[in-house]
């Protein structure tokens, strides 16, 4: 069984931690063989040439941090996270993913005891971090370098490796209750364990946890972020927009004040409406996780292993009402506008909000499991560790309110029922209840099988450095799986109002075949040398070879030196290889042909356009070389710090062209060949229209682009002060990106990214974590955290964000520990101590407006309280 540490100065702890759980690791290590993250040799020494950050749950939970999401924002080294409440809007089945250096989250190798699980189903590009069973957990290692050559695929930008107990004794009940100081998003957590039998006297373990975590959702209404500014505009509207023809000119009969209707704005002859007062800021969510755990002793030298566990997520999202495109009306209807200017031989187009229904709300099921069987110990003089896993992930998304048949819709319009400019009537009420519909609308199905088996030993002193050199071997089978289904019948219906092609069938399925070696070799007394190399054969492209070269030299006890060059991959993921081409919205843009600029008075300005998305089997995959150079000095006991700097550039990059460039008029000449206009020149705006023969839409389906270079340097230290009335102890972890550049498209232009928000995001110059904590004894402690994100220049797609600068982040957490007896652990404390809003922030690229969710965190200042009692 892995056992990982951080990576640091033997004599100093040297803990490079992004939080005060990494602080608190003392040096008294068990003498045995254990096997560190970004190294398959089990050693008896926890030094290597990678640098690795540790996160010790007993100490997280003081600080009143419970869930992955919340622990891996804490992490400087990732720009970002996909988390919970990016699930608002978007088919991600509530998942939450990491972003180590900024690069992408399926550039994130996640693992739980150094086993892979599987990817989400519905998206295929990395695990949901919230199917880790945290109850079980016992630390969390983040190899910060590139690992492709041990681990294979996905490991450019780090590893995070989950680590549960090896084994546990006794029983364990820990309870937690969050409480934010404004309305909406109360917390409460519980979990249990229990674990039996001693390895070395009874010859077996076996022990279970079990975890249910429930949060409040926070709605747009709860927070007055949203009042900044008008966000999530849309040109459907209650009263309606229309237009005839190819809508030169939009009318609507609240317009020029639009004040008569719902959350109007003023745009001209017509109106827009803004919906973020319907969007969730935070999703409700519940989860639950369980996990067993056993292991025999066959022998002396030998133990089998078998785990399981699973974990199931309900996150239920909510958006503003159905918007509808693509309605038609003839002069024949009562409803027929009072407008002099419209031809009443020709239909108009009405672009309505169904306001009676109201919001939006959908249910999101995923669940997580996975068996495993291992074998371990030592033959021959080799240390051998063997394992079988069938892993699975399955996500469904279900529609629960306010959606409705859009073909009903369509003829309550046609037909005169629906008054789409005005107050309902009492039967058109009834009519619209009527078209309600509920059920499934997607499912999504992951599934890997794998074999792994490695083995390493010592090989002698060769070059007299006073320690032997050391040589460990592996290989690694895996068959995946994946399947992604519409609810053809019932996606049909709401086709207009999800954006979900009701044809989509995605099927796909690999087998991966790996060898891999990796070989330590002591210089001197003070330098040792590592190579590692890996190759991979896949079913679907070919092979891929990844070598690694690192050092780590200490020519004194209190200095360590540390470095290492090597190149990895990312295969494409079945989702990208085999999704279904299907038919959607886009984000909100204008038509770089028929409205360039994004200004004018056209239906084609500001609105959302029909896009073709899917896999692509001619994707090859992505490749990475990377650099680190670090240095560690503990000049006493109490004192350490250090700096890793890192280097990663990265080639063939998936994906696909972003909106900023896929739209802009500048462009339009280099992107035109992806452009498929309707028989009336335009794009169109329904997808009722696609697939057809007068289908206008824009073809964004998966490609290799182009490449990425970001460099930086990672800052650590700790200080310990001793007293009469206890040791303070002093942490700073920082992260300094110094570049990062990137091409939205192969061959385009390198566009900066670092302290500017480019393409979907920006990259933040700094980001630090700073702790100071008194324990005295074992009984009390006390700590305050502070957290940093610096400054950096909004989104420049509408003209409020170009002007804008999104103010630094700092938050502060503080909470105190009360040991009161060996079985019995009292926690208190208040996250964000000074109550900071989110700044401003005129993104576009997720539902929620007025701040950036994906930095940044809505709950406000939140006051929570845990107990553990161990018996």
């Amino acid at each position: 069984m892995h056992k990982l540490t951080s990576v640091s100065l033997a004599v100093a702890t040297i803990l490079a931690a992004a939080s005060y759980p990494a602080l608190a690791q003392e040096a008294d290590q068990t003498l045995e063989r254990v096997v560190v993250t970004g190294s398959a040799i089990k050693r008896l020494d926890a030094e290597t040439s990678v640098p690795v950050t540790t996160f010790k749950m007993n100490e997280l939970r003081q600080q009143g941090l419970t869930t992955v999401e919340q622990i891996l924002s804490t992490l400087t080294a990732s720009q970002s996270s996909m988390g919970t409440s990016q699930s608002v809007g978007s088919s991600t089945g509530g998942a939450s993913f990491a972003d180590m250096r900024g690069i992408g989250a399926n550039k994130t190798l996640v693992l739980l005891n150094g086993r892979r699980i599987a990817n989400n189903a519905f998206d295929g590009s990395a695990p949901d971090l919230n199917m880790i069973p945290i109850a079980a957990i016992e630390r969390i290692e983040v190899l910060r370098d590139g690992a492709s050559s041990l681990y294979g695929t996905d490991a450019i930008g780090g590893v995070i490796n989950f680590i549960t107990k090896k084994d546990y004794t006794g029983g364990t009940i820990n309870v937690g209750f969050d409480s934010p100081q404004k309305s909406g998003g109360k917390s409460g957590n519980v979990n249990l364990g229990y674990g039996y039998g001693d390895l070395d006297r009874d010859g077996f373990n076996v022990f279970g946890f079990v975890d249910y975590q429930k949060q409040d959702s926070i709605s747009g209404s709860q927070r007055d972020y949203n009042t900044r500014y008008a966000g999530g505009l849309s040109t459907n509207t209650d009263p309606a927009n229309y237009y005839q023809g190819s809508g030169d000119k939009v009318y609507n009969p609240a317009a020029p004040d639009c004040t008569n209707g719902t959350n109007l704005i003023k745009a001209g002859t017509y109106c827009r409406m803004t919906t973020s007062s319907y969007v969730d800021y935070v999703p409700k969510s519940e989860r639950a996780s369980g996990m067993l755990k056993g292991t025999v002793k066959l022998n002396n030298d030998h133990q089998l292993g078998l785990e399981y566990f699973v974990t199931r997520s309900v996150v239920q999202t909510q958006i503003a009402p159905v918007p509808y495109a693509g309605l038609s009306m003839t002069s024949d209807s009562q409803y027929w506008p009072d407008n002099a200017e419209l031809d009443k031989s020709q239909p108009i187009t009405v672009k309505w909000r169904d306001t009676v229904s109201g919001p939006r709300q959908d249910k999101n099921i995923n669940q997580q499991q996975r068996f495993l069987a291992t074998l371990d110990g030592a033959i021959a003089g080799w240390d051998y560790s063997t394992g079988l896993s069938y892993n699975q992930n399955r996500v469904t998304e279900k529609l629960t309110h306010g959606y409705a048949d859009g073909d009903k819709i369509a003829s309550g319009v046609a037909d005169g029922i629906i008054n789409p400019f005005g107050d309902q009537s009492a039967e058109s009420i009834a009519y619209i209840q009527s078209a309600g519909v509920a059920g499934t609308l997607m499912y999504g199905k992951g599934e890997t099988y794998n074999f792994d088996a490695r083995a390493s030993r010592e090989l002698g002193d060769w070059l007299g450095a006073g320690r032997p050199a050391a040589l460990a071997v592996g290989t690694e089978l895996r068959h995946e799986k994946f399947s992604q289904k519409a609810n053809t019948a019932f996606a049909t219906l709401v086709q207009d109002s999800t954006g979900v092609d009701p044809n989509t069938n995605s099927v796909g399925s690999r087998s991966v075949y790996a060898v891999y070696s990796e070989l330590n070799l002591p210089i001197t007394k003070q330098l040792d040398i590592t190579g590692a190399i890996r190759y991979d054969k896949y079913s679907d492209f070919g092979s891929t070879t990844n070598p690694k070269l690192s050092f780590r030299f200490q020519p004194i006890k209190e200095i360590l030196f540390r470095g290492s060059v090597s190149t990895g991959f990312r295969a494409p993921s079945l989702y990208e290889l085999y999704a279904t081409n299907t038919y959607t919205n886009s984000s909100t843009v204008s038509d770089p042909l028929l409205c360039p600029g994004g200004t004018g008075g056209t239906i084609n300005c500001k609105t959302q356009f029909i896009v073709r998305n899917g896999g692509n089997t001619e994707l090859q995959p992505e490749k990475s070389k990377s650099l680190t150079f670090g240095m560690q000095f503990s000049p006493t006991t109490d004192l350490a710090f250090g700096i890793d700097l890192w280097w990663i550039g990265i080639k063939n990059q998936i994906g696909t062209v972003g909106d900023a460039s896929l739209f802009d008029s500048d462009n339009y000449a280099l992107f035109s060949q992806y452009y498929h206009r309707n028989s009336s020149g335009q794009l169109s705006q329904s997808g009722n229209d696609c697939p057809g023969s007068d289908c206008g839409y824009v073809d964004v389906r998966q490609q290799n682009l182009g490449g990425t270079n970001t460099a930086g340097f990672d800052l650590n230290g700790n200080y310990r002060l001793r007293t009469a009335v206890g040791n303070f102890t002093f942490g700073l972890n920082s992260t300094y990106v110094s570049k990062y550049n990137y091409q939205e498209y192969k061959d385009g232009p390198w566009v900066h990214g670092v302290g500017v928000y480019a393409g979907s995001g920006p990259i933040f110059r700094w980001q630090h974590t700073l702790t100071a904590v008194w324990a005295y004894n074992t009984t009390y402690s006390l700590g305050l955290t502070g957290h940093y994100k610096s400054s950096y220049k909004d989104d420049p797609s509408t003209e409020e964000g170009a002007a804008n600068t999104v103010a630094s982040y700092t938050t502060f957490d503080l909470f105190g520990n009360y040991k009161a007896s060996k079985q019995l652990s009292l926690t208190a404390g208040v996250r964000n101590l000074f109550d900071r809003d989110p700044p401003l922030s005129y993104q576009q690229a997720v539902f929620q407006a007025g701040y950036d969710p994906r930095y940044t965190d809505p709950t406000g200042r939140t006051f929570y309280v845990r107990g553990s009692y161990d018996f």
